[in-house]
């Protein structure tokens, strides 16, 4: 029994100690060996200059080829690693600060900082817990970095899958699939899969992009699209997962009744067609990843040298057994153009023989990226290339033309030269550019070379069009010869705007396709609980469906009253100067941005006035030819705020063509008032000025109101000068002579307070028993009588 106050020897805690100092001594050390700086050899004010310097000297020294020291490749990742640190300015700055190596790293907090370093470099030196490297040298070739996967990878992964594996120096689950990783880049690699790695302690950001975030995750790349792999990592799962990753139809199987069917597509997809001939009874993984490359130039099909429904085949084109076969066909369906016998058919050799024969003998121009592939842009004169196009039609009219210029193509093949054809319908802006808006009759021949990517080309046309003669085969031959003795002879240049794409799917269809891959990512995603990549995705659904329920929620507890719709108001009348003097409203805004304004003439007299529709006023302006360019702009601006009344019209006479209709109309309106006891103090005299006046007529009621230019100097406030009548309803006063005074830009400045008050219904007005004509003889005659 011990006591309780007898103290136990502190061994444990004096191991301990003792413990730390040696392993924070082994970290310091560690830390300063992983200095990337000392590792250069460079001070921390070198310049990119000499670091890049520093870097090559040591790379030829330190590579595993050349260095056959065992060290030496951990110390070529050291260099390359701490060459990446120091060549990025950002993973610089941030190391120099906080001595971190990951750019993605937050910055800030040094204490954080530090105890992260202290992880990285606890883990990093693997040698301290006697634990080899897991990466291989070979796989720094595959090292994804952010930049590099936009730029180069995502844009490649349209013409070939990527698989791509998510690592980390950390990771002992990495070890395991190791072997079956370096098995199936063997295998796949050569069949043109693309190969990636990604390290998740270095490349935060690209693998938060690919949504990985942990090691070991196997990514699918196609397309675009990432997709993870979910089954055992075994190298034939693996191989499955990339054939499912392509798109399905790339090859068509191909049989004794299906072969004519297929070859005679060649029309309507404008492509030429492959079929390979081979033992395998499914579609080989080579052969289909061949076909997703160049999908978008040739069809392909396969047949199966075993199935016996493919014997007749065999025997139509001579294909032995022995070797895989490729046969390519163009225009013609019943002699190959090309083939090609290999026994262990590699990539290589398909991707070559594919690639020379990638277009028909005369294509058809769909699209701008089969124009650019087709006639490309070429800088120096022994580069360049003269793109023979022949416009024509889908009629049975144009056919013998076109299989003539087939024909001159077929027997005129030359490096230089392109033919192709383009039908005008489906081409109409690039047709006219080169027509000059002129119709196709007649098929027309067109010689051009592109100058620039924006659409820049020099041309010739044959002027006696195309109707496939031998004529017209001499003649066309008879310039290109002159055209590659002088490149001058192409005397026409034009813009040439983008080609309609032909084949581009409608709009509901490409909707089908994104609203499937959207689907199919949120199955996979829900299948195995990657609820990380999930929650973007949902969040959006829960909202949708919170708004949507709580909108039903509130019409449920809402009074019923309210829930109600209101009864559509009566459509009230228009309104009118009859009736405003009922009710005073404020002018309505504009409905357009311009007023208009026509010219009472000879034509629009009767419409715009005699019949003028009952409730309408026609707003008419008097003035001169000297005074009409600035009273027509005047009055737009002053009667603009009131155009959006559709009762109201706005009109103007030319006093200089009816001078004698205003004293007509305001010696009909004295005669009335002396008929009812009113005594006109003066005479209208018809040579006064009226230019300047405005008057609203009434048509169906035959009365008017009258506004007079303003006089210099008037009191603002005397109603006399702003309206045509004494309040009394007398008759107008003649036009002062002090009117001639009013400079002409002045005579409307009352305008709008006068506009306000006829909507307003407070203006006098003149009646008249009928309205004068604009014909002077008529006019005179009434007016005498």
């Amino acid at each position: 029994m011990v006591g309780r106050g007898s103290r136990q020897p502190r061994t444990c805690p004096v191991l301990f100690a003792i413990f730390l100092l040696i392993l924070s001594g082994h970290l310091v050390r560690t830390a300063s060996e992983h200095d990337p700086y000392k590792i250069l050899g460079v001070s921390r004010s070198a310049s990119q200059a000499e670091i890049k310097r520093a870097y090559k000297n040591l790379a030829k020294e330190w590579h595993p080829d050349k260095n056959r020291d065992p060290k030496a490749e951990d110390m070529f990742i050291k260099i390359s690693k701490s060459y990446e640190i120091l060549s990025n300015e950002e993973r610089r700055s941030n190391f120099d600060r906080y001595g971190q190596m990951d750019e993605n790293q937050p910055t800030g907090h040094s204490q954080y900082h530090s105890f992260r370093g202290f992880q990285n470099s606890f883990y990093f030196d693997e040698s301290f817990f006697h634990f080899s490297r897991s990466r291989d040298f070979a796989d720094s070739k595959y090292l994804l970095h952010h930049a590099q996967f936009n730029s180069d990878v995502l844009p490649d992964s349209y013409k070939r899958p990527y698989l791509i594996k998510v690592t980390s120096e950390w990771c002992f689950a990495c070890i395991h699939i190791e072997p079956v990783w370096k098995e199936a880049v063997q295998e796949l690699e050569p069949l043109g899969v693309g190969i990636g790695i990604v390290d998740l302690g270095y490349e935060r950001r690209l693998a938060s992009q690919l949504g990985a975030h942990r090691a070991p995750s196997i990514i699918g790349l196609v397309n675009g699209r990432v997709t993870f792999f979910h089954q055992a990592v075994v190298r034939e799962h693996l191989r499955q997962f990339i054939e499912d990753l392509l798109p399905h139809k790339l090859v068509e199987k191909v049989t004794d009744e299906s072969y004519l069917a297929f070859l005679a597509g060649w029309q309507a997809e404008n492509k030429p067609s492959v079929i390979l001939f081979d033992h395998f009874p499914v579609f080989p993984l080579l052969y289909k990843l061949t076909a997703f490359t160049f999908r978008d130039y040739v069809r392909f099909g396969y047949v199966n040298q075993f199935d016996k429904h493919s014997t007749q085949l065999q025997q139509r084109f001579n294909v032995n057994t022995y070797a895989p076969t490729m046969l390519l066909f163009k225009e013609d369906t019943e002699k190959p153009v090309d083939v090609i016998r290999v026994k262990g058919m590699k990539r290589q050799i398909m991707d070559e023989f594919v690639s020379n024969n990638k277009f028909l003998q005369v294509p058809r121009l769909i699209s701008q990226q089969l124009f650019d592939d087709l006639c490309p842009v070429k800088q120096f004169h022994r580069r360049r290339k003269y793109c023979v196009l022949l416009i024509t039609g889908e009629e049975q009219d144009f056919l013998e033309g076109n299989k003539a210029f087939l024909d001159f193509a077929s027997a005129n093949k030359k490096e230089v030269l392109r033919f192709a054809y383009v039908y005008q319908r489906h081409q109409q802006p690039l047709c006219q550019t080169l027509l000059h808006n002129q119709a196709v009759l007649s098929p027309q021949v067109v010689i051009l070379e592109r100058r620039s990517p924006a659409g820049k080309v020099v041309y010739r046309s044959m002027s006696s069009g195309w109707n496939g003669s031998e004529e017209d085969k001499y003649r066309l031959h008879e310039q290109l010869e002159l055209l590659q003795k002088d490149p001058t002879y192409l005397s026409s240049d034009a813009t040439l705007p983008e080609l309609n794409n032909e084949m581009a799917p409608i709009f509901i269809i490409q909707w089908m396709n994104v609203a499937y891959d959207y689907i199919l990512q949120i199955y996979d995603d829900l299948l195995y609980s990657n609820w990380r990549e999930m929650m973007p995705i949902l969040s959006l659904i829960f909202s949708a469906l919170f708004i949507l329920f709580g909108t039903v929620i509130i019409q449920a507890f809402s009074e019923p009253g309210e829930s109600k719709p209101e009864k559509p108001k009566p459509k009230e009348k228009p309104q009118t100067v009859d009736d405003a003097s009922s009710r005073a409203t404020s002018s309505r805004p504009p409905k357009k941005d311009f007023v208009e304004v026509t010219e009472l003439t000879d034509i629009t007299y009767t419409s715009n006035l005699v019949k003028l529709r009952p409730g309408h006023i026609n707003v008419v302006l008097v003035l001169t030819n000297t005074s009409k360019a600035a009273l027509l702009k005047k009055f737009a601006k002053e009667v603009f705020s009131f155009s959006g009344t559709q009762t109201l019209h706005f009109s103007f006479l030319n006093a200089d063509k009816h001078r004698h209709w205003m004293p007509s109309l305001l010696q009909l309106t004295s005669d009335t008032m002396q008929s009812k006891g009113h005594s006109d103090e003066d005479e209208d005299d018809e040579s006064s000025d009226y230019s300047g006046h405005v008057l609203a007529l009434n048509g169906h009621k035959k009365y008017f109101c009258l506004f007079r230019p303003v006089f210099t100097g008037d009191d603002p406030t005397d109603s006399s000068s702003e309206t045509s009548s004494d309040k009394d309803g007398t008759v107008p006063k003649r036009v002062s002579s002090r009117a001639t005074s009013i400079e002409v830009h002045h005579k409307l400045d009352r305008l709008g307070l006068w506009m306000e008050r006829l909507m307003e219904g407070t203006l006098s007005r003149l009646r008249v028993p009928a309205w004068p004509t604009l014909d002077d003889a008529t006019t005179n005659s009434s007016t005498e009588s």
